[in-house]
Parts: C-alpha cells; sequence; structure tokens
C-alpha cells in the first residue's frame, strides 16, 4: 500500500533517515490487534506501540508508568472502548481533543453480546478486529487523523479468498475458549458454535458447562479452540472430557509482525488456525 501523502507532516523528502526516525509521531494503541491494523494503516510514516503484553487478554491490561507517560508523549492513542478497558479509559478520554480514537464510537458493523442493553457499548462484542470490514474503517480513521489519503489495509478480492477457503467448514461445529467469534461468524457466515467463556474472558456457571457438553454431542463438534494469552486449563478439561483435539485459535495476533501487510497476513493466518479445527 502507498500513501498518498509520503511524508508526515514536518518531514521533508531530503530529511535524513535518523532525522525521520525521531520525527516519526508515534501512535500507542491499547492492543496489538489495534497495533496490527494501525501499522498497516500508516506503514513506514508512524512508530506504532501497543500495551498488551503476550500473556495478557486485553480485558487485562493496566496502565503502569512507562504506559501512562507512553500515551501521554503518543500523537494518537486508539482503544477499543470504555467497557472493554476501563482501567485505561478514563486516561485516555483525558487526553486532549483529537488525541484519541475509541474504535466503538465509529462507524463499524457491530455484534451484539448477550443479555446486555447496546446503549452504553457494553453488549458490544469488542472484537470487532476479526471483521475485516470494520479494520477497513479503523484504518480510514487513523489514517485520516494524520490527514494521509484512506485507502483499505486488506482489499475485497483477500476477503473474498478467505471467504472461499472457508467454504467448505461453514456449517460445522466447534467450541471456543471465550465468546470472541461473532464478528468473524458475522463477515464469513461460518457456524457460530459455542464457548467456555463470556466474551470478557469471565468463566460461565455450571449450567451452562452442563448445555456447553450436550451441544458437542448432538452437534459433531470436532475440536476446542484455545487461546494462548489464556492458559489452556479448562479448555484442555472439557476436550479431554469430550475426547475432542486442541486447536490454537490466536485472536489476538501475539505472533503477527508489525508491517504494511500485517493485517490481511493476520486474518489469513486466523482463517487457516480455524480450518485446522476441522481437518
Amino acid at each position: 500500500m502507498v500513501l498518498a501523502i509520503l511524508h508526515p507532516p514536518g518531514i521533508s523528502a531530503g530529511t535524513s533517515s535518523d532525522t525521520m526516525e525521531s520525527a516519526r509521531p508515534l501512535v500507542v494503541t491499547t492492543t496489538k490487534p489495534l497495533a496490527i491494523i494501525a501499522k498497516a494503516a500508516l506503514g513506514k510514516h508512524a512508530k506504532i506501540e501497543f500495551l498488551q503484553s503476550a500473556k495478557q487478554s486485553a480485558h487485562d491490561i493496566v496502565l503502569s508508568v512507562g504506559a501512562l507517560e507512553k500515551m501521554h508523549r503518543a500523537e494518537l492513542v486508539i482503544f477499543i472502548g470504555d467497557q472493554m478497558e476501563p482501567g485505561i479509559a478514563k486516561v485516555i478520554n483525558g487526553l486532549p481533543e483529537g488525541k484519541s480514537i475509541k474504535v466503538l464510537g465509529l462507524d463499524l458493523d457491530f455484534v451484539e453480546s448477550k443479555n446486555n442493553q447496546r446503549e452504553n457499548h457494553h453488549s458490544l462484542d469488542p472484537h470487532v478486529w476479526l471483521n475485516p470490514h470494520n479494520a477497513n474503517i479503523i484504518a480510514r480513521a487513523i489514517q485520516g487523523a494524520f490527514g494521509f489519503s484512506q485507502q483499505d489495509i486488506i482489499t475485497e478480492m483477500q476477503i473474498l479468498a478467505i471467504e472461499e477457503n472457508l467454504a467448505s467448514v461453514v456449517e460445522l461445529s466447534y467450541i471456543s475458549h471465550h465468546d470472541m467469534l461473532g464478528h468473524f461468524i458475522n463477515a464469513f457466515k461460518v457456524s457460530k458454535g459455542r464457548s467456555l467463556r463470556e466474551a470478557n474472558g469471565a468463566r460461565k456457571g455450571a449450567k451452562s458447562q452442563y448445555v456447553l457438553r450436550n451441544f458437542a454431542k448432538e452437534n459433531d463438534v470436532k475440536c476446542v479452540f484455545v487461546e494462548p494469552q489464556y492458559g489452556d486449563k479448562d479448555a484442555f478439561v472439557i476436550a479431554s472430557s469430550l475426547e475432542l483435539p486442541l486447536r490454537t485459535l490466536d485472536a489476538q495476533g501475539v505472533k503477527q509482525q508489525l508491517s504494511e501487510t500485517g493485517y490481511a497476513e493476520f486474518m489469513q493466518t486466523f482463517t487457516a488456525q480455524f480450518k485446522a479445527c476441522f481437518s
């Protein structure tokens, strides 16, 4: 992807590489997936950093002194929303106007979480990056914040290729570690499956576990997905009891490199991981 503006404000074509490095605006995201999107959106024209560690769920991020200082140095801070990141949102909402982007405040294709009210965003499934159409909207908002031309970070042809790749498994059943596939399901019309945990990572009760086991037996479930940042104890227990294989499904892009093609690569990898359940 080539942006129409080749140099950020204040950087000329003759500027040295060292000066360009120090002059590049800093963009801080709360989560790794948002960093993947930001890097794909801005390429070499910004330095992208994120606060989430490889062992953290996005719901568990807390502010350190270093993170707080980084956020105040940043030209732009990008976060999901108040309900998903309550420990950070208060600080971000206190930043000067125009210095932050709240993803759940954008005009995205939303998916409702269960048993909540939409008005305060608490009901919205926060895993919006798993729908590539949403990722393109987020990318354009980031590009617009810097005055860049607004371009997609994953093409319609690439999205169609993913859809075609999934065609053979859309009706097959699975169990996911937590309820995070709503946007992926909405984008590609795959089966809804069932989950061990809620969308915020909270454990479900005994009744839900009973329903889950019955679902697995009645719907020919093929595998149990486990996510790198959660650990696999509860997933291992149910997979073992149902004699199902465990498969890794990395919605956070833990191993994905930040690059201009990073988001498309992330979605392709995620799709391959999803399909591995059924092989």
